[in-house]
């Protein structure tokens, strides 16, 4: 008798529950047979993209994109080698991605998810060279769970592509730790550069793993390789350009960093530190809590402790001495970052540790003497496909829910889509050519970038750390518009550089407001100045 067989000959109730089983036994043989296991986890990945989009889409309806998306689509309209906060990497991307897809605001989500799950599939090229293949799969499974790779993941910026950049660059140390090779270190140096690209930030994972080759016992077999010189030889080669760049700009990424991270205080300092602690592990929390129902989860009447009695004897499924470099990397890029924080009076953002936490289910389930069966992966699962198809449901719940009577600056519910749209129009009827530049902070000018369908580039009034995108005197050239909020604390600031340079201008005063499904959202009131083009101001 076969398996379908043998379910439709016992009691409706008793099948259901065999048919799960046999459900849940087919997708644990799929995900870690070696002919289909890559292929599993990429569908995986593709379905938490394809469904996350939706969820964000629908539950940022009534919002607009986060200015770090609306910047990283401004530099991707040019590809330079920096854009004055940060290396270039990010911007490219962008700039690739948009020149596929409409610039829209479900694009942007699409994007963010397409980076989250080209991270899940890394991760899990990671895990197979620590553990067997049921393990691996489950630690794709919690990270798609991490509210990193769904609800949090929605803005795509530096610290969102970090989750391919940082994950590549350990799978490339795991390779060359294991084959000491020349190829090995030449993919090594260039994983490296592309984390260093992506944000400096990827030095982090780049000295952790150092430190573990350090602290390992089969350290000198590595260091005698070619595998990391020729690593430090492509990562120098690699970054020269960008080290070229960075001497023209005078060190402009540092002098950002220094401006706006620099405190002089070190209790402020640990204040932001523990918040960044607790945040991070508040996020980790669901992730740890699904991975320990998956595993250790009993019928009502048999004690859950049950199965951890069973985790007495040591996995062969963990390759022990790769398992001590994820430890080693993992317990310093989570401990460090906040220590030296505080010893160095830096404000640590909460958005920093986005990046630094994809190896804590891998580390978790490389314990040797965790006992995982295979039906948990069918439990994990369903843990992230009930937890989706919730968020699926209540997405739009949410978003009406979220629009609100007040906005802080910058905040997503300003109505700069119609605004940007409304702008445009100005500029299309005085002078019947494209918006070329739009001068405001960062918080005002980047959503005008994206929404407005001529793109202007950028110029931020006083910035030192410029994204040389445009210049003062090609905005005078071309024309500009120039954007103070009204409700924005530098607004002194802005008046005073648009009396300098904008003393021509034609001034406007501009409201808007948010309407979605009935409720309304803050009134935003702008300053407007429009500049004509230098040779009509003639």
């Amino acid at each position: 008798m076969t398996d379908v067989q043998s379910i439709k000959a016992l009691p409706t109730r008793a099948r259901r529950g065999r048919g799960v089983r046999l459900l849940a036994a087919r997708l644990a043989l799929w995900a870690t047979d070696e002919s289909t296991a890559p292929a599993a986890v990429i569908w995986f990945a593709a379905l938490h993209a394809a469904l996350w989009t939706v969820i964000l889409t629908a539950l940022k309806a009534a919002q607009d994109v986060h200015m770090d998306v609306a910047e990283a689509f401004a530099w991707g309209q040019q590809f330079l080698l920096g854009y004055g906060k940060h290396p270039p990497l990010s911007g490219w991307v962008a700039g690739l991605w948009f020149r596929v897809f409409p610039v829209t605001d479900w694009s942007s989500y699409a994007l963010a998810m397409a980076t989250v799950s080209v991270g899940l599939v890394v991760c899990w090229y990671i895990a197979v060279r620590v553990v067997d293949r049921r393990r691996a799969f489950l630690t794709v499974v919690m990270l798609a769970i991490y509210p990193i790779f769904n609800f949090k993941g929605f803005k795509y910026n530096t610290d969102l592509l970090q989750l391919v950049t940082l994950p590549l660059i350990v799978l490339a140390f795991l390779s060359a730790f294991e084959r000491r090779s020349v190829r090995a270190g030449v993919w090594l140096g260039l994983a490296a550069v592309a984390g260093v690209m992506t944000k400096y930030w990827a030095f982090t994972v780049i000295g952790a793993a150092g430190l573990a080759v350090l602290a390992h016992p089969d350290r000198m077999r590595f260091i005698r390789s070619p595998a990391p010189w020729v690593a430090l030889v492509v990562l120098i080669a690699g970054l020269a350009p960008h080290v070229w760049w960075l001497v023209q700009v005078n060190f402009a990424p540092f002098t950002y960093a220094g401006d706006v991270y620099e405190l002089g205080s070190r209790t402020r300092a640990a204040q932001f530190a523990l918040l960044y602690v607790g945040h991070n592990i508040a996020l980790l929390t669901p992730v740890l809590l699904a991975g320990w129902g998956a595993l250790f989860w009993q019928p009502l009447n048999q004690p859950w402790w049950r199965s951890m009695i069973r985790m007495s004897q040591a996995s062969t499924g963990v390759d022990l001495a790769q398992a001590r470099n994820v430890w080693m990397i993992q317990g310093i890029i989570g401990l460090v970052p906040p220590v030296a924080a505080v010893a160095f009076a830096i404000y640590i953002k909460t958005d920093w540790g986005i990046p630094l936490f994809f190896l804590v289910p891998l580390a978790c389930l490389a314990i040797p003497h965790l006992r995982v069966q295979r039906i948990a992966i069918g439990r994990l699962v369903l843990i992230w496909l009930a937890m989706t198809l919730v968020a699926l449901v209540v997405a739009p719940l949410i978003a009406q829910s979220s629009v609100k009577q007040t906005a802080g600056i910058g905040s997503t519910s300003t109505p700069t889509a119609q605004f940007a749209q409304q702008l445009t129009d100005i500029w299309h009827t005085r002078f019947r050519s494209r918006w070329a530049v739009v001068a405001a902070t960062t918080e005002a000018g980047q959503p005008m970038v994206f929404y407005s369908p001529d793109h202007p580039a950028p110029l931020t009034p006083g910035e030192l750390w410029s994204s040389g995108l445009t210049s003062l005197d090609e905005a005078k050239r071309l024309g500009f518009i120039g954007i103070c909020d009204q409700g924005d604390y530098r607004l002194g600031i802005c008046e005073a550089w648009m009396a300098k340079h904008a003393a021509n201008a034609e001034q406007l005063n501009i409201s808007a407001r948010r309407f979605f499904h009935g409720a309304s959202g803050p009134l935003v009131r702008w300053k407007v100045y429009v500049v004509p083009p230098a040779a009509l101001a003639q």
